[in-house]
C-alpha cells in the first residue's frame, strides 16, 4: 500500500537546530547542557469542500465571486498559496491533501456530468485538470463524489494523477474496501542521505451516501461505521512502517447527523480523534465551518490529535505544521500546530486558469442561454418565511409532472384520483428571476442542487407530521415580541432542511412549542379539515424522500421516479412555456402567525 509517486518532488534538506550553550554559573567551573535532540519539520495543506469551483466566479451572477465577507473561491486561488508554501520550504517535506465534496457543486462541474459527461466525451474534467495542476498527494471520496453515479466517478478518479482514497466504502458483495483505503508517502527531509518519513493518509468517506445516493450505490456500496474503519487501518498503517498518521475525513466534527440512528454518525471527526490511538492529525470537511487548530485529547493514550477544517469552495487552505525528532530510529512529533489561510489574499494561479479555461467558457456560455421572459422580478430573498410566488414555481412544475403521471400512468389504479401535493425547500436567498430574460443560470441559482423528481403517497397524518416537522426551523417568538426575519430561524437548522408544501393549506404558530404549530391544515382552497387518514400523492426530490434531513414518514416506497432532474424540468417548462407569469402558479396557501394572527 506504499505509495512512492511524486515523492522525488517532496524530497528536502534537513534544517537542524544549533546546540546551545550552557551559560557559566557563576564561580563554578564551565558545564555543557545535553545537545538538543536534532530536529526536521513537515507542512502538510489541506483543501474541502471545493464543489467544482475552479475560476473565482459566480456562474450564478455571470461575475467575480463575492460575498459580505469578501472571500474568494477555486482552486486557481488555492494553488497560488499552496505554491507560494512550497516555495518558501523549497527543500523541506510538504504534502497536499484534500478532505472530499470535489466535482459538484457549480454549473461547471453539473455541464461535465450531466450536459457533455466525461463518461461520453472521454475530456478530462476540469477538477481532475485543475487538482493535478495543484499535484495533490491524495484526495478523499466526498458525499458528493457520488451523485452521479459510479461509472462517472470511476471515470474521474482514472484521470486523477494522486490516489482517491475511501476505507470505508465497500463493496456490497464481497465487504472489501471499493477503493483505495490509504497510502503510505516516503518523504526524505533533508537532502542526500537524510533520514526519511513515511507519512500514512487514510480516507474516510460520509454514510450518509448510503441515504442520499441510495439510488447510485444500493447493492453495490455500504458504507461502514468512520470510527470503527479508523480503529481498523490505523494500527494496520503503523504495522506497516507508517512514522506519522493523518487522516482525511469528510465528516464534520460535531458528532450529531442530519439523518436518524440508522447509520452510522455523519460527523464523528473529533469521535475518531478521541476513541482512535494513533492519529496525529485530522483534516476534516463535510460541515462546510473553517476551523483552523482544535486540538482533542485521545481517551487512551492521552496524546493531543490537531484537527482542522478549511471552510468551503477553496475559501481557506489548511496549513498543518510538524515539528519531529528522531531518536533510537524511531521518529517523534515534539510539535504541531494549523492555521487556515485566506485565499482572498492571493490571485489565481496562471496555470490552473489555463488548464480549465475552455471549459469554464463553455459553461459561461451555457449558462447565459435565455430560457423564457419573466412578466415581474421573481426573488427569492423572503421564501423562508413568507409564501413567494419564485418557490410556488418549483413546486407547481413538480406538481404537474407527477399529475400527468397520476392521470395517465396511474390511471385505475389504486393511486388514480389522489390530490396531488409538492415539497420544495428555500435553498437560495439570493434567486432572482429578473423581469424580462431569464437565462439557464438564473434557473440554476434557484435549484442549485443535482436533485432528481419522485412521488409517494402520504397519509393526512404524515403531512401533518412532516410540517410539524419542518416547522422546528422557526425560532420560539411570542406573540407581541419583535420580528426580525435575520433571526426568525433556528441557526441549528440550514435553510435546505425547512420545507413548504403546496396543494394543502396551512398556518404555522411560532408562538408555540416545537411539535404543536401546525394549527390550521385544511385542503386547498376550503375550510375542510385534512383528515388523519385521507391520502396524497407527494412530489419530493430524492434527497429528501430517501431520508436527506431525516423527515418523518417520507422515506417509503415511490410512486413515481423517472430519474428525471429538477432543475432540467424547471428549464423545460420555462423554454416550453416561454413566460414565466406568477399568474400561471402562485397560490398563497401558507403563513407564520402567532395565536392566529399573521406575522407578516
Amino acid at each position: 500500500m506504499t505509495s512512492s509517486s511524486g515523492a522525488s518532488r517532496r524530497q528536502v534538506l534537513a534544517v537542524a537546530a544549533a546546540a546551545a550553550t550552557a551559560p557559566l554559573l557563576a564561580g563554578a567551573p564551565a558545564e555543557a547542557k545535553p545537545k538538543q535532540p536534532k530536529t526536521w519539520d513537515l507542512t502538510i495543506l489541506g483543501t474541502s469542500d471545493t464543489h467544482g469551483n475552479v475560476y473565482n466566479w459566480d456562474y450564478y451572477k455571470d461575475a467575480e465571486f463575492d460575498d459580505s465577507k469578501h472571500n474568494d473561491v477555486g482552486v486557481a486561488k488555492l494553488a497560488t498559496l499552496v505554491n507560494q508554501i512550497r516555495a518558501e520550504r523549497k527543500g523541506r517535506a510538504t504534502l497536499v491533501l484534500d478532505a472530499g465534496d470535489t466535482i459538484q457543486g457549480t454549473p461547471l462541474a453539473t455541464y461535465y456530468a450531466k450536459q457533455e459527461p466525461i463518461t461520453s466525451t472521454g475530456e478530462t474534467h476540469p477538477m481532475a485538470r485543475a487538482m493535478n495542476i495543484l499535484k495533490y498527494d491524495a484526495v478523499t471520496l466526498g458525499n458528493h463524489e457520488f451523485n452521479y453515479g459510479l461509472p462517472l466517478l470511476a471515470t474521474w478518479i482514472e484521470q486523477l494523477g494522486f490516489p482517491a482514497l475511501a476505507a470505508n466504502a465497500l463493496n456490497a458483495k464481497t465487504g472489501k474496501p471499493a477503493f483505495l483505503p490509504y497510502v503510505i508517502k516516503e518523504v526524505r527531509l533533508g537532502g542526500h542521505g537524510a533520514p526519511k518519513l513515511r507519512v500514512g493518509i487514510l480516507g474516510l468517506t460520509n454514510p450518509g451516501v448510503a441515504i442520499w445516493d441510495k439510488g447510485n450505490v444500493e447493492g453495490r456500496l455500504v458504507f461502514a461505521d468512520m470510527v470503527a474503519t479508523a480503529a481498523k487501518w490505523v494500527p494496520e498503517m503503523r504495522r506497516r512502517g507508517a512514522d506519522l498518521v493523518v487522516i482525511s475525513a469528510h465528516g464534520g466534527d460535531s458528532g450529531t447527523s442530519s439523518y436518524g440512528p440508522e447509520l452510522p454518525n455523519e460527523n464523528p471527526t473529533a469521535l475518531i480523534a478521541e476513541q482512535v490511538p494513533g492519529i496525529d492529525a485530522i483534516l476534516f470537511g463535510h460541515a462546510h465551518n473553517e476551523v483552523p487548530e482544535k486540538f482533542v485529547t485521545n481517551l487512551t493514550t492521552g496524546e493531543r490529535v490537531l484537527t482542522s477544517e478549511p471552510s468551503k469552495w477553496g475559501q481557506r487552505l489548511t496549513r498543518m505544521d510538524f515539528t519531529l525528532a528522531r531518536e533510537k530510529g524511531r521518529w517523534t512529533v515534539t510539535a504541531k500546530s494549523a492555521t487556515t489561510l485566506n485565499t482572498n489574499t492571493v490571485v489565481e494561479d496562471p496555470a490552473v486558469l489555463a488548464a480549465v479555461r475552455g471549459q469554464h467558457t463553455k459553461t459561461v456560455e451555457y449558462v447565459n442561454r435565455v430560457v423564457a421572459q419573466s412578466s415581474v422580478e421573481l426573488s427569492a430573498a423572503e421564501s423562508r418565511y413568507k409564501d413567494t410566488p419564485i418557490l410556488d414555481f418549483i413546486n407547481h412544475v413538480q406538481t404537474e409532472v407527477v399529475t400527468e403521471v397520476v392521470t395517465e400512468a396511474l390511471a385505475g389504479g389504486e393511486y388514480a384520483g389522489l390530490p396531488v401535493l409538492s415539497i420544495a425547500a428555500p435553498f437560495s436567498r439570493t434567486a432572482v428571476f429578473p423581469q424580462g430574460d431569464v437565462r439557464i443560470r438564473d434557473v440554476a441559482g434557484l435549484y442549485v442542487y443535482d436533485n432528481t423528481l419522485e412521488a409517494v403517497v402520504l397519509t393526512g397524518a404524515e403531512v401533518k407530521a412532516y410540517l410539524e416537522y419542518s416547522a422546528k426551523y422557526f425560532v420560539t417568538l411570542p406573540a407581541g415580541a419583535p420580528v426580525n426575519p435575520e433571526t426568525i430561524s433556528d441557526p441549528a437548522v440550514p435553510d435546505y432542511n425547512y420545507d413548504v408544501f403546496s396543494g394543502v393549506d396551512y398556518d404555522i404558530d411560532i408562538a408555540k412549542p416545537v411539535g404543536q404549530r401546525i394549527t390550521r391544515l385544511v385542503l386547498a382552497g376550503t375550510d375542510t379539515p385534512v383528515a388523519a387518514d385521507a391520502r396524497f400523492v407527494v412530489a419530493v426530490n430524492n434527497y429528501r424522500r430517501s431520508g436527506g434531513g431525516n423527515f418523518p414518514g417520507i422515506v417509503k416506497t415511490q410512486v413515481y421516479n423517472a430519474q428525471q432532474e429538477i432543475r432540467q424540468l424547471l428549464i423545460d417548462w420555462a423554454q416550453a412555456k416561454g413566460v414565466i407569469d406568477p399568474a400561471d402558479f402562485f397560490v398563497p396557501n401558507w403563513k407564520l402567525v402567532r395565536d392566529g394572527v399573521p406575522v407578516f
